[in-house]
C-alpha cells in the first residue's frame, strides 16, 4: 500500500469542536488510553466524512486496524449528532436573525440498496436512498436537517411526520418549498402548477425561485462533505450522519 500527503479544507475550529466533543466523552466515560488521542481521532473522523474515505484507508493512513477506525467514527458521529439543533431551536435562531420566512426542501442521501428493497427506492431520484428534510435560511444557512427516512417517502409526508407546518406556524414563520409540499400550502407557498399559467403566476413563480435557491445552495453545503455523496451501506444511518455534518458545518461558518 503507497501512502501520500494530503490536505482537508476544513478549518481549526472545526477540528477542535470534534476533539473537544470526544474529550468529554472520554472523561464522562472514564476512558482513559486510546490508541489515537482525541485530535488524532478527531481529524481520522474528519477525513473520513469530507472525503469518505473507506475505512481500510483511513486505518492504514493513521495507524490503526479497521475495526478501530469503524468505532471512532460511529462514536464520533453519535457524539456530533447528539448537538445538533432541534427544528425548535433553528426556528428562534431565524427569528432572533428577523428573517420572516425559512426555505423547506428535501433531499436524497444515497444508499447502497438492491433493487427489491422498495420502501427506499425514490421514484422522484430513480434511485435508492433516505429522505432527508431541511429548513434553511434565506441566506443559504442550513438551520435544521431531519432524521432519515425511507427514499419513498413523499416530501410531503416527511414534512407531515417531521410537523414542520405545525412547528413554523407556532414561531411565526413562513417556508417556501418546491411542488413537493403543495399539500402544506396554508403555511409553506409552493410554486403555481400546471400549464397555461396566467402572466402573474409565471412571474410569482420566478420570484418564488429566486427566493427559494439559497436552499438549494444550503443542501449543496452539506453534500459537499464525501460521506454524502456516496452510497452507504447502512440507510438507517443517514440522517445521524446528516446531523452530524450540520454541526460541523455550522461550525465551519463561524
Amino acid at each position: 500500500m503507497q501512502f501520500h500527503r494530503s490536505a482537508l479544507p476544513l478549518s481549526r475550529r472545526t477540528l477542535n469542536l470534534t476533539a473537544r466533543t470526544i474529550r468529554a466523552h472520554c472523561a464522562r466515560t472514564g476512558s482513559r488510553w486510546r490508541r489515537l488521542d482525541p485530535a488524532a481521532q478527531a481529524l481520522l473522523v474528519l477525513v473520513h466524512l469530507y472525503k469518505g474515505e473507506p475505512f481500510t484507508h483511513l486505518a492504514a493512513g493513521f495507524g490503526v486496524d479497521t475495526t478501530t477506525a469503524w468505532r471512532y467514527v460511529r462514536e464520533t458521529i453519535r457524539l456530533l449528532a447528539e448537538q445538533a439543533p432541534t427544528l425548535e431551536q433553528g426556528l428562534r435562531r431565524a427569528r432572533r436573525k428577523g428573517w420572516a420566512y425559512v426555505i423547506v426542501d428535501g433531499t436524497l442521501i444515497a444508499c447502497d440498496r438492491l433493487k427489491a428493497d422498495r420502501p427506499f427506492y425514490s421514484g422522484k431520484h430513480k434511485r435508492h436512498g433516505m429522505n432527508i428534510q431541511v429548513v434553511s435560511a434565506p441566506d443559504g444557512q442550513p438551520l435544521w436537517t431531519s432524521w432519515s427516512l425511507p427514499g419513498s417517502v413523499h416530501d410531503t409526508k416527511a414534512a407531515r411526520l417531521w410537523k414542520i407546518a405545525e412547528r413554523l406556524k407556532t414561531a411565526g414563520l413562513l417556508g417556501l418549498g418546491d411542488k413537493g409540499y403543495i399539500g402544506l400550502a396554508d403555511v409553506v407557498f409552493c410554486l403555481f402548477k400546471g400549464r397555461g399559467k396566467p402572466r402573474w403566476k409565471k412571474d410569482a413563480n420566478a420570484e418564488h425561485a429566486k427566493l427559494r435557491s439559497p436552499g438549494e445552495r444550503a443542501i449543496a453545503q452539506l453534500k459537499q462533505w464525501g460521506i454524502l455523496r456516496r452510497p452507504r451501506c447502512c440507510p438507517q444511518q443517514a440522517g445521524q450522519i446528516t446531523r452530524a455534518v450540520l454541526v460541523l458545518q455550522l461550525r465551519e461558518a463561524g
